[in-house]
């Protein structure tokens, strides 16, 4: 059986790139110490600085946010390093994993995966503990479709002497990201969520005193594909000239047309057109007769909406029908929640008008095609209800 590309993909990402996107990573490969590469490379490092709004240094690790995630858990973490480590999904509790195996003493904040975090139960945790040296959480734990109050939690970390982590990688470009003003002294993104790039790249910001906590710690990697110190001793203070190792001449080019496009756009513009098309999913699936995943519609993100599989639906089968019948690529749950709801994206080029609409419209007709009664004339009406207030303005 011939299995063709879907005409739709609208999942929790990668995110569908642009044409110019595309364009850029067709280009030529050129050796790392051009010229032309390497002012690509320290451009794209200005650029990203920008999307995060930060002064801190930027390093670009090669690698998948999963490995720079890792970079920072090994850079930070030795044997006696007391980490409150903020759990409301499953990217979360892997990174707790990470701090234990390296040694850290961790004390855990978890919720139920369809709740967000409470800031005041943080701000109880750290009053009532001894010391903390690093508060860690996820900005939009995407697995779950939920957004948690970062802006409101980092500043308590921040002021309890805290350093303060925050797994960015699927929020940048669809929720503000403030890591400067927030006191975040790593923040972690990826170009391939709601920037719409390719993966292959974990974009970062680092603090001063986020440095220096790495500098004293004798377990932090050196010489190693994971280290961070390896990327300021030899590239941000040796001058910008020289890399650690060789870098893909092809993911830089192609994540710089992806943010070009963010910067031209203009980030607040591309906030709202994410935050709209996300508005109009859930009126969509609601209109459908379903229930969202999150537990309110208030902690919902800008990203991707997680949708509860209706009793008796096998989620797998429904989105291969949907997939096969309708040319819809949607996401299943992930982990834990593998069985429990379905995803459908919206980020990048798929947060505008119709995308939304288009998921809705094919989720509704593969579960009606399973038996199960939904009203898919009347969620398809509540998207556009919404999705058409782009062009209402």
């Amino acid at each position: 059986m011939t299995i063709r590309l879907p005409d739709f993909t609208l999942t929790a990402g990668p995110t569908p790139a642009s044409p110019r996107t595309l364009a850029a990573l067709g280009q030529p490969l050129i050796f790392d110490y051009d010229p032309i590469f390497l002012e690509r490379f320290r451009e794209l490092e200005r650029k990203a600085a920008r999307l995060f709004g930060t002064s801190s240094d930027v390093v670009l690790l090669q690698g998948e946010a999963v490995a720079g995630l890792e970079a920072v858990a090994r850079s930070l973490t030795r044997p006696g390093t007391r980490a409150l480590n903020l759990v409301s999904g499953v990217y979360a509790k892997w990174f707790g994993e990470w701090l234990r195996a390296f040694g850290a003493e961790v004390t855990e904040i978890e919720v139920p995966y369809d709740q967000a975090l409470d800031p005041a139960a943080v701000e109880r945790a750290l009053s009532s503990a001894d010391r903390v040296d690093l508060v860690s959480m996820v900005h939009c734990e995407t697995p779950a479709g939920i957004l948690n109050p970062v802006g409101e939690i980092a500043p308590l970390a921040r002021a309890a002497g805290a350093l303060v982590m925050a797994d960015m990688v699927s929020s940048l470009g669809g929720h503000p990201a403030r890591p400067d003003e927030w006191g975040i002294d790593i923040a972690v993104a990826a170009p391939q969520k709601c920037l719409a790039g390719p993966p292959g790249m974990t974009m970062l910001t680092v603090s001063d005193a986020a440095w220096d906590a790495m500098r004293a710690n004798p377990q932090a990697p050196r010489h190693s594909f994971l280290s961070l110190l390896d990327w300021k001793e030899r590239w941000i203070d040796g001058g910008r000239e020289h890399f650690p190792y060789t870098p893909s001449v092809c993911d830089v080019g192609g994540v710089l047309a992806a943010c070009d496009e963010v910067l031209e756009e203009g980030i607040d513009a591309v906030i709202a057109r994410h935050e709209r098309a996300a508005r109009a999913t859930r009126a969509g699936v609601m209109g459908l007769g379903l229930s969202l995943w999150p537990s309110t519609e208030s902690i919902a993100a800008n990203c991707v909406t997680a949708v509860r599989l209706p009793s008796g639906i096998d989620g797998a089968r429904l989105l291969a029908l949907v997939r096969e019948r309708y040319g819809v690529m949607l996401s299943a749950g992930y982990g834990e929640l593998a069985d429990k709801l379905v995803r459908l994206g919206h980020m990048g080029p798929n947060a505008s008008a119709m995308h939304p609409v288009v998921a809705v419209a094919a989720l509704g007709r593969g579960l009606a095609d399973l038996g199960h009664p939904v009203s898919i004339g009347a969620g398809v009406e509540a998207a556009l209800a919404v999705a058409g207030e782009a062009w209402d303005r």
